[in-house]
């Protein structure tokens, strides 16, 4: 999969893409929350599903920092549900969506604190022992900063290096914070730990003011976000990249043309062995 792309696998279109042979991404993606535990049609969808394609899935409840207990329950059936459907790469968001037994549905912001880091790096270890596989770790997207003591891209790199997770770069998070908290994001990528990149998100975003940008996945890329992709790419050994579309999803060409777009630049820059600049 290294240096081809893939598409988020959502019900809406599961069966065209199932069906539709003119229309093959290099792989899934899919949150194992929305699949674990099911029977039935859905069951029948996800077994078809995995035997046609490449699959990585994207979690949405380990809650990496969270104050509470890590849930062995539901890592053991991940962990389960990983190894039955021979899921390649597990990755997580850089955040928390759970406190005091309360799943809150939201990815919420993690103080950028030492303690935060010592926190997390300790629970990515716990858990990557447990799965017996790396961790794969998501920069997020926020949209204000709770009680920071350090930067963001300090308080990213901290994590991967104490944990020896691997990162999911995704671009178009850098590109929102970047214009949401006045950073340049070409700088933001160069800083991180760009070796650890174990594979790329792009996605659409929405413009709601002149000062604020709000990460949808429910438009099409942007040619500011296609070009910061390009940039990044010079940096980047190949590695899968996923195309995540999550909200007003158009018919199935519409989003294969963006898959092509992507692989055409993926294409282009890794045509040859990749060498970071200097």
């Amino acid at each position: 999969m290294k240096g081809k792309v893939g598409l988020g696998f959502r019900r809406d279109f599961a069966i065209e893409l199932l069906e539709d042979d003119s229309f093959n991404p290099a792989f899934i993606e899919f949150a194992p929350e929305n699949w674990m535990k099911i029977g039935g049609f859905w069951k029948e969808v996800l077994n078809r599903a995995t035997e046609k394609f490449n699959v990585v899935c994207h979690g949405l409840s380990l809650s990496v920092g969270s104050p509470d207990e890590l849930d062995w329950e539901f890592i053991k059936d991940l962990r389960d549900f990983l190894d039955q459907n021979k899921v390649l790469l597990y990755s997580e968001h850089l955040s928390y969506s759970q406190t005091n037994n309360a799943h809150l549905y939201d990815l919420l912001p993690i103080p950028f604190t030492q303690d935060a880091v010592n926190h997390i790096v300790d629970r990515i270890k716990k858990v990557q022992d447990f799965l017996g596989r790396a961790l794969i770790i998501e920069n997020v997207s926020y949209y204000t900063p709770v009680a920071a003591q350090m930067r963001e891209i300090e308080f990213i790199n901290k994590i991967i290096d104490g944990s020896g997770c691997n990162l999911l770069l995704d671009v178009n998070n850098v590109y929102v914070n970047a214009f949401n908290h006045n950073y340049n994001s070409e700088d933001f990528i160069r800083n991180l730990p760009l070796d650890s990149v174990a594979y790329i998100h792009m996605a659409g975003h929405e413009k709601v003011s002149d000062d604020l940008i709000i990460d949808t996945h429910g438009q099409p890329i942007i040619d500011p976000v296609y070009d910061l992709f390009n940039w990044t790419l010079d940096y980047v050994k190949p590695v899968p990249v996923l195309l995540e579309r999550d909200f007003n999803i158009p018919e199935l060409t519409e989003l294969n043309k963006e898959v092509d777009q992507l692989q055409a630049i993926c294409d282009n820059k890794w045509k040859t062995a990749n060498v970071a600049k200097s």
